[in-house]
């Protein structure tokens, strides 16, 4: 089922391996001319013009954009026992995780009289977005509500696509986790208007004020990445997240089922979702794809499944050795990386680029999805070679306080001066001047 690539024998570049590797993705730039229109529409008419497409794109018309309190607490009163439990499981752990990620002032004393410190400010009010479509994903209200709390944002605002099934609301699985999670404001929309709503605000239905936000967060489909990159500079964004992927590196050592499930947990997201096995054992690729068929068939998304494990985003890569298998998996940069070899802590160790590392077999992707502490919104398509996963820093601006004496000013004036001059800036060094009288003096 999974295509091979045969990399043995070789040293391909950095440059060989982009071109080589399995990888899908989608065209971004392919939907801007219908996504633009209506960022533009929603940003001229607000909360209607969102509402109108919604109607067009979710076949429900809400009637309002912020969900109703008594309807979020219905929809946590309503949740499955097992379900309450599981989420209040994944938010203590989450919750662990992220407060180890705040961080404190910083003063350096520069200078005799002279300091600057680095602050940490939260982000005044942030919009959170969590999609709808194939599958329900109360984990993302999770992965995206508890750094931003962790970082201490004051005001915060999920937005979820509106559902037919359930009177125009997001789904109440989703409006449970933001009642376990103290969300009080929900908004029922969703799609690149949604995004354009939370980067502008307006009016709900009732005349009630909807701020907008000063930084967007969470995944989406590619007409939300495409609203997402429209809308940055008028607010911050997370990243410009694309299809899901998995890759594996292992050795002879690692168990072929496993690989195997983890292979398709992952294409049971979407059918451009990519999953990668990167080893120098040939036997493990045949028995990994015999294992792949066999599990594929029985599961329930099997459609979604096959199709996306047979797409030319997905496939099998066979190397030389784990230094050969490291070359690959550090240049296809995978959103999660899992490690099943001998030394899976000491490879683990040598990976530069992942957006996040599952150690061993008994550390699988899923268990990152919901449980596992970690964050699961990590960025895809090769950025993690220079981006981080969603954290507390994503909520947080650093702010450099600068505070010098007099004698400290004066230590340094000249200096100032003489590089305010190499720049043809001579105003610069004229603001330094005029608050000491012999330099003043001399010019």
């Amino acid at each position: 089922m999974l295509s091979r690539t045969d990399l043995r024998g070789t040293t391909p570049t950095a440059a060989q391996l982009r071109r080589a590797l399995p990888r899908g993705g989608t065209d971004v730039n392919a939907v801007l001319p219908t996504v633009t229109p209506v960022i533009e529409d929603v940003k001229a008419h607000g909360a209607s013009a969102a509402l109108d497409y919604g109607e067009r794109f979710d076949k429900v018309r809400p009637t309002s954009v912020r969900v109703p309190a008594q309807v979020i607490a219905d929809a946590a009163a309503s949740l499955d026992p097992a379900v309450t439990a599981a989420l209040r499981e994944s938010i203590t752990r989450a919750r662990a995780v992220h407060a180890d990620q705040r961080r404190a002032t910083v003063t350096t004393q520069v200078a005799p009289g002279g300091q600057v410190a680095e602050k940490w400010v939260p982000v005044r009010r942030v919009g959170l977005y969590v999609p709808g479509g194939n599958a329900v994903y109360p984990s993302s209200v999770v992965m995206n509500v508890v750094p931003a709390q962790a970082a201490g944002v004051q005001s915060l605002v999920v937005a979820s696509p509106p559902q037919a099934d359930f009177g125009g609301w997001p789904h109440p699985t989703i409006l449970a986790a933001c009642a376990l999670l103290g969300v009080d404001e929900v908004w029922a929309v969703g799609g690149a208007q949604g995004v354009a709503l939370l980067a502008y605000g307006g009016s709900d239905t009732d005349g009630a004020e909807l701020d907008p936000v000063d930084l967007i967060t969470g995944p989406g489909n590619i007409y939300v990445t495409a609203a997402k990159r429209l809308v940055r500079g008028v607010v911050g964004i997370d990243s410009e997240a694309g299809p899901t992927e998995i890759a594996i590196l292992a050795d002879d050592s690692a168990d072929p089922r496993h690989i195997a499930a983890d292979l398709i947990s992952q294409a049971e997201h979407d059918v451009l979702a990519a999953s990668v096995l990167v080893t120098d054992s040939e036997a493990l690729a045949d028995a990994v794809d015999e294992q792949v068929i066999a599990q594929a068939g029985a599961t329930k998304h099997a459609q979604r499944v096959a199709q996306a494990l047979t797409g030319p985003q997905s496939g099998i890569v066979l190397v030389d050795d784990l230094d050969a298998g490291l070359r690959v998996v550090d240049e296809y940069a995978a959103e999660h990386l899992e490690i099943q070899t001998r030394d899976a802590v000491g490879v683990a160790d040598r990976v530069r680029n992942a957006g996040a590392v599952f150690v061993g077999p008994y550390s699988p992707v899923s268990l990152g999805d919901y449980c596992a502490g970690s964050n699961h919104v990590l960025p895809t398509s090769g950025s993690a070679r220079f981006a981080s996963g969603l954290s507390v820093q994503t909520f947080l601006k650093g702010v450099h306080v600068i505070d010098y004496d007099e004698d400290a000013l004066a230590a340094v004036a000249q200096q100032v001066i003489t590089l305010a001059d190499a720049e043809d800036l001579p105003a610069h060094g004229d603001a330094v001047k005029q608050r000491f009288a012999a330099l003043r003096a001399q010019s």
